[in-house]
């Protein structure tokens, strides 16, 4: 990365310089280190769903949330220190972006932990999305882990998703204690709606890491997402066991929905392995997403009350290592929907009706600096 620092450290100057003069640069040499740093990371599909509804067969080149971004610290002596990112989605197949729309933060970290401000990914979220090796691409877990994806959300979108990254929150990291850390993040009620809502959510996780194992807990809960006087919540527990080559793990969720007509709930469960093979790996994950539950007569998100809302997927893959930073790989998946199941893929999804099975087969390149 000294490459990088150097042309981040050279750009900022300028623009200091531009600003303000011999100044400017005083104030950047004074500002501690730069990094710049990113994720190029997109694939050629071919997808398509079989079963009854409309014909879905197509090729495509799709984007797996690239990213742009600078990060940064100062010392501010005393052991405190200010922390602060900028991070960019770029789109490598239409050749847009959306500056500062993934993880942007400022704040302070010292021996107490870090706090910050600004849009990051939740929590809940971050507890356990390092244990699909397929995240966050087409396949990724989200199509029935937590019910669909909001890379870069408020209170009144996506307001089905358990996997956030979410605008206007402030999060606490505390440090880690005998491999056990928490993060806590509260979402600030902004939005109002014309109902009356005042939308606000809280997430947080417990996560132990020591001799290969990880051990985490984690839920978040949504205040009036759905309607007035409604609360939404997810719960899970995750485990990873890495032993020399293989990486295992496994997980369980329940999300449960309050809505206008009643409550709407659904278990699942995902295993995941990775095994080793030299310069690449073999992948492999597998979700199942048991029938909605409950009295409410709303579809929230992919799924809704009754038999034969339940679903699977399965996908399975290979990584080939070029370097250290670029990696080549392929993959395919398949979503197995009951007759009355709605679930998608998450990311690049392809509009489906009830009981058709969207498949997707993709080989791509990520790069990463």
């Amino acid at each position: 990365m000294k490459h990088s620092r150097r042309h981040a450290a050279a750009a900022l100057a300028l623009a200091g310089a531009a600003a303000g003069g011999a100044g400017g640069v005083a104030a950047q040499e004074s500002a501690g280190a730069v990094t710049l740093y990113g994720r190029l990371n997109t694939a050629v599909e071919h997808v398509g769903a079989s079963g009854e509804g409309p014909s879905l067969s197509a090729s495509r080149l799709s984007n797996y949330r690239s990213v742009f971004g600078f990060r940064g610290e100062e010392d501010l002596g005393g052991g405190l220190k200010a922390v602060w990112q900028v991070e960019s989605a770029v789109s490598l197949d239409t050749g847009g972006g959306t500056l500062a729309g993934r993880d942007t933060r400022l704040g302070l970290a010292g021996p107490w932990g870090t706090l910050f401000a600004g849009t990051w990914t939740l929590p809940y979220t971050a507890s356990t999305s390092g244990f699909d090796p397929f995240y966050p691409t087409t396949a990724g877990y989200m199509s029935l882990m937590g019910n669909g994806s909001a890379p870069s959300t408020d209170h009144l979108i996506d307001t089905s998703s358990f996997d956030r990254r979410q605008r206007n929150q402030v999060q606490y990291w505390s440090p880690a204690w005998h491999g056990l850390s928490a993060r806590l993040a509260h979402g600030l009620s902004e939005e109002r709606p014309d109902d009356g809502r005042r939308p606000r959510l809280a997430s947080g996780s417990l996560t132990w890491e020591g001799s290969g194992l990880t051990l985490t807990a984690a839920h978040e809960r949504h205040h009036e997402y759905q309607a007035p006087d409604t609360r939404d919540t997810a719960s899970k527990l995750g485990v990873a066991y890495r032993a020399g080559p293989a990486r295992l793990a496994a997980m369980v969720e329940r999300l449960r929905y309050e809505t206008a007509t009643g409550t709407l709930r659904r278990n699942a469960w995902y295993l995941s392995a990775v095994v080793r093979l030299g310069a690449g790996s073999l992948r492999a994950g597998y979700t199942r997403a048991g029938d909605g539950r409950g009295d409410a007569a709303e579809t929230v998100g992919f799924f809704r009350s009754g038999a034969g809302t339940g679903a699977s997927q399965l996908t399975v893959g290979y990584e080939h290592e070029l370097s250290k930073r670029t990696a080549v790989y392929a993959y395919a998946s398949r979503i197995a929907n009951e007759r009355a199941a709605l679930y998608d893929f998450a990311i690049n999804e392809l509009g489906i009706a009830p009981g058709q099975r969207p498949r997707v087969l993709a080989l791509g390149l990520r790069h990463q600096f």
